[in-house]
This record gives structure tokens, C-alpha cells and sequence, in this order.
């Protein structure tokens, strides 16, 4: 009898978690080795190459390289949109607070704008008190890598509840519960990145950047790559840009059906967001930029992509306005002296000048304020440019 074919055993292994490991065939399990137990927290430990990142970037290595605790962690993220929150006049000194208040009934201001970071610890109180009311009803699925008596397990699905379970122990009183929990348990020969894609992929909220190191690495682990189980830089992910569908034909169903069903086109446009700058993947993750804007900025040189992705998010371009950006930027790059070295922020306010017949004096103030969140701060802004700008034309005399 032939062996098993590849492509079948992997898409055997993209069944969903609950019918792929609770109702299957009952002989595959019949040893047990798969279970649901609750688990202690301390005992949990999120994945630290998994694409989707829960935390900001600087809090995500500084927790997996143990320089920070969970409940450190989420301290540094709480007092990270304090600040945020204060600067927009929406202070908080209670992370319940951050709820709506069904009592209140002046309704939220439509125009109101969450930073990313306040948007997240909204998600998580949210998550958080959902749990407390009502338990929690989805285990998380987790890699038993215990090591002799040492009991650990790292998250294959659920780091959002896993955060959320931490944020409800040591932020929200009245907690009453007691530091465990429910976990499917897998053991780590069966353990696979291709359920962890099909999970991440099924849920909202997947960047584009998020997509593209998924796709790097369901391409590395099959390609034979070793995949560390320590935070790695953007560099890890990059590996992948080197591999394509092709030198592994027999995956390339899985692999697209692991990514949401895309076709090859959209997959080879994902991976080929790992070309971007680490500050500008950085931000666009943040942001959540669609892979359409940033596709544009690939024509560029690498020194130029975080501009772009500042100016899209500050001024919520549209794909058509970053393609014409960035068309003009490449048009004008061939422009300029070789041997005269200009740096990126300096050539964008040359550029701004052009437009100068545009723009009205009104919308730089509101774009001010907006960018601010702070009316002295837009103040100081402006006699900041306008001190440049005197600098600048007494230059220009000289010439």
C-alpha cells in the first residue's frame, strides 16, 4: 500500500480544534493524549513567533525575553494608554472605566479616535469581564513543553483570553476566581502551525503585516526550517522571501487553505510585505494598514517606507493617493544628486511646499490638532516650522 499522501495528513491537520481534537476518530485518540484540563496561569506561556502580536511591539520582546511579567506587562500597557487617554481628554484611573456607561446618556462622540494601544486594553476589559460573567467557554489550545518536572505549555490558539484571563486576576476587583485556566492540551510532536493559521485566519483582526509573517511561516516549516521557540526579529520572517509555493507544490493547497482560502497572487503580495523596513512593519502592524497601500511602497527605497506609513495613517490616505505618492517619490529620487545626501523628512516638506495652493490654513490647523490631541502642542508645532522656515529662506538668500 503507497504511503500517506502529504497533502492529505496536512489537511487533516486543518480541521477546526474542536471537531479536529474532540470529535475525530475515537481509536486516533483512544491513548488519551489529548485533554482539557484548567491550568494554572503561571504555568501558560503565549506563543513568542506567532504572527498575530497582542501587545506592542517594544512590550512583546521585552515580556518573551523575561524582562517583564505578565502582570508587568500589562501594567506598562495600561499606563501606556493612560497617556494616551489623558492627551485626548478622555482620562481613566480604573481600567473598568474604559467601558461604556449604560447610566450615561450623553452619547460617545462619533468622531472619537482610539489609538491602537487604547483600542487593544478596550478589546481585553472587554474579554475580561465577558470571562468573569460568563466563563470561560472556549478553552485555549495549548503545546504541552514541559521538561522533565518542570510543567509548561505555550499557546497555540488563544493569547487575547490568555491576556484577558491576566488583566481580570490583577486589574479588575472583585475578582473571585481562582488563577486557572481551561486549556485543550496537545502534546508537542502534534502540535501544528497549520491550525494555529486556519485560527488566526478565521478570527478579525489580522493585519496585513500579521498575514505576512503567517505566510512566512507556514513556508519555513515547510521548507524544513528550524523554528526557535524564542522572540525573533523581522529577519526570522524574511528567511521566506527566498521560498516560494512552487518548491513545495504538494503543500500549496494546505498552505492557502491554512491563510483563509487565498489564491497564490494575494499570497505572493502578503510575503512580499517582509521587504518593508522594521520601523514601517512595525507601524503598519500597529495600524492595521492594508496590504493594497502598502504594496506601493515597495518601489522604494527601504529608508522611505516609514514616511509613507506616517503620512497614511496621519492623513488617512487612500490606496490611490499612497500609489500617487509614491510614484512621485520614485519619479523625484532619480532627480536628485547622487553625491547629495537629503534625508527623508527633509525631502516630504520640500514636497508639502507644492501643494501649498491646495491647502487651506483651517484644515493644517484641524490636521494639527487631530495629529496633537493638544492645543499648545500644535501651537509649539507651528512656531517650530515657522522658526524652519525663516531658517530656510535666509539660506536660500545665501545661495
Amino acid at each position: 500500500m503507497p504511503p500517506k499522501n502529504q497533502t492529505q495528513r496536512i489537511d487533516e491537520l486543518l480541521g477546526g480544534v474542536t471537531e479536529e481534537l474532540l470529535l475525530g476518530n475515537p481509536q486516533q485518540f483512544e491513548d488519551n493524549s489529548i485533554r482539557v484540563e484548567r491550568l494554572l496561569l503561571e504555568m501558560v506561556r503565549p506563543d513568542p513567533i506567532q504572527p498575530r502580536r497582542v501587545l506592542p511591539e517594544q512590550l512583546h520582546f521585552a515580556f518573551h525575553n523575561n524582562r517583564l511579567t505578565p502582570t508587568q506587562a500589562l501594567r506598562e500597557l495600561v499606563q501606556l494608554v493612560q497617556v494616551a487617554a489623558r492627551q485626548r481628554g478622555r482620562p481613566f484611573n480604573n481600567v473598568l472605566e474604559l467601558l461604556p456607561n449604560p447610566d450615561d446618556e450623553k452619547e460617545e462622540d462619533p468622531s472619537a479616535h482610539l489609538s491602537p494601544e487604547e483600542q487593544l486594553l478596550h478589546d481585553l476589559v472587554n474579554l475580561a469581564v465577558t470571562i468573569r460573567d460568563d466563563g470561560q467557554v472556549n478553552p485555549l489550545t495549548v503545546v504541552d513543553v514541559s521538561q522533565g518536572v518542570t510543567q509548561q505549555f505555550r499557546i497555540e490558539t488563544g493569547e487575547r483570553r490568555y491576556w484577558a484571563t491576566w488583566l481580570l486576576r490583577d486589574f479588575i476587583t472583585n475578582y473571585s476566581g481562582d488563577g486557572m485556566i481551561p486549556c485543550i492540551i496537545i502534546p508537542a510532536e502534534r502540535s501544528s502551525v497549520f491550525r494555529q493559521a486556519k485560527e488566526n485566519t478565521a478570527r478579525a483582526g489580522l493585519s496585513a503585516i500579521a498575514l505576512a509573517r503567517q505566510a512566512a511561516l507556514l513556508l519555513l516549516t515547510v521548507h524544513g526550517h528550524e523554528i526557535p521557540s524564542q522572540a525573533v526579529s523581522n529577519d526570522f520572517y524574511r528567511q521566506a522571501l527566498e521560498l516560494d509555493l512552487r518548491g513545495k507544490r504538494e503543500y500549496t493547497e494546505s498552505i492557502l487553505s491554512a491563510m483563509g482560502g487565498i489564491d497564490k497572487a494575494r499570497f505572493s503580495r502578503l510575503k512580499a510585505l517582509l521587504h518593508l523596513s522594521d520601523e514601517a512593519m512595525e507601524l503598519a502592524d500597529r495600524h492595521d494598514i492594508d496590504e493594497k497601500k502598502l504594496r506601493y511602497l515597495l518601489s522604494l527605497p527601504s529608508e522611505f517606507h516609514i514616511e509613507i506609513v506616517r503620512q497614511i495613517i496621519d492623513f488617512d490616505l487612500s490606496s490611490k493617493q499612497v500609489r500617487d505618492l509614491c510614484q512621485s517619490d520614485d519619479g523625484n529620487t532619480n532627480e536628485t544628486d547622487e553625491n547629495e545626501k537629503l534625508s527623508p523628512s527633509a525631502i516630504k516638506i520640500a514636497r508639502v511646499t507644492q501643494t501649498i495652493s491646495a491647502t487651506s490654513a483651517q484644515d493644517i490647523a484641524r490636521a494639527l490638532l487631530l495629529q496633537e490631541g493638544d492645543l499648545n502642542m500644535a501651537k509649539a508645532r507651528v512656531q517650530a516650522m515657522y522658526k524652519l522656515l525663516l531658517e530656510t529662506e535666509r539660506y536660500l538668500g545665501n545661495e
